[in-house]
C-alpha cells in the first residue's frame, strides 16, 4: 500500500528534518516492501515512489535518498536507488547484486556501475541489501568515498550478518557506513531493523559530519 507508506513516512521524514538533518534515507523498496512481483510493484520511472522523494527533498530543502522498484524499457525492471536533492537533481543507482537466493535476479535485472556523489561535501555512496556481503565492491569505492549508505530489508533471522558486516565494512574502508533496514513483518518475514550509523574511529568524530539518518542509530560505534 503505498499511498500508506507515504502518509506514515512524510511526518518522520518532516520531523527529522526539523531535528537537523541534511540526509534522510528510507529502507530498501520504501513504497511496497521487498517482493518478487515485479511486474505489479515496479513504478514507471518518475512514478509515485519518485514523487514522494521528490516532494520532500523540495519541502524540506534536504537530500532523500531510497529504492524503489522501477520499469526500464526493454527488459526486467531494476531495484532503483534514487538520491534526490533540493534543487529537483536525482542520482540514480540499480542494484549491482540481487539477491540470487532469494530469486531477485529472476524478476530484477542488476545494475552495471556504482554511484558515488557528494551531499553537503560528503562524498557518498549507495548500495542497496544484498550488496552488503560483497567486500570487494565496498574496497573499489573505498578511496572516493567518506560515507556509505546500505537501504536494506534484511530479515531477522539473519540480524547477526547485518550487524556484523556493516561494522566491518566500515573498518575495512575507514568510511562511515550508514545501514537503514525495514522494520515489521511482510511476505512471511519478520525485519528487525537495527538501522544504524558506524564510524571508523571513535564515536567523537561522528560530531564532525552534518550527516542524520532518519531513523536514529540503537547503536553508537564503539
Amino acid at each position: 500500500d503505498p499511498g500508506a507508506n507515504f502518509a506514515k513516512l512524510a511526518p518522520a521524514v518532516a520531523e527529522a528534518a526539523a531535528a537537523g538533518a541534511r540526509l534522510v534515507v528510507l529502507p530498501e523498496m520504501f513504497p511496497s516492501g521487498f517482493s518478487m512481483a515485479a511486474e505489479r510493484i515496479s513504478e514507471e520511472p518518475g512514478g509515485p515512489g519518485e514523487r514522494f522523494l521528490r516532494e520532500q527533498a523540495a519541502r524540506h530543502a534536504i537530500a532523500v535518498c531510497g529504492s524503489v522498484a522501477t520499469r526500464r524499457a526493454g527488459g526486467k525492471p531494476q531495484n532503483l536507488g534514487m538520491i534526490v536533492f533540493p534543487d529537483g537533481r536525482v542520482e540514480r543507482y540499480a542494484k549491482i547484486h540481487p539477491f540470487t537466493f532469494g530469486g531477485e535476479r529472476e524478476h530484477y535485472a542488476p545494475g552495471e556501475s556504482a554511484l558515488t556523489t557528494a551531499i553537503d561535501g560528503v562524498r557518498t555512496s549507495l548500495l542497496i541489501c544484498y550488496d552488503l556481503r560483497f567486500a570487494e565492491l565496498f574496497a573499489r569505492l573505498a578511496a572516493r568515498t567518506d560515507l556509505f549508505v546500505v537501504a536494506a530489508n534484511w530479515p531477522a533471522p539473519r540480524r547477526d550478518h547485518w550487524r556484523t558486516l556493516l561494522k566491518a565494512r566500515s573498518i575495512e574502508c575507514q568510511a562511515y557506513v550508514l545501514g537503514v533496514n525495514r522494520v515489521g513483518s511482510g511476505g512471511g518475514l519478520a525485519y528487525a531493523g537495527d538501522s544504524v550509523l558506524w564510524a571508523p574511529a571513535s564515536p567523537a568524530m561522528l560530531r564532525a559530519y552534518s550527516i542524520t539518518a532518519s531513523c536514529m542509530p540503537r547503536q553508537m560505534p564503539r
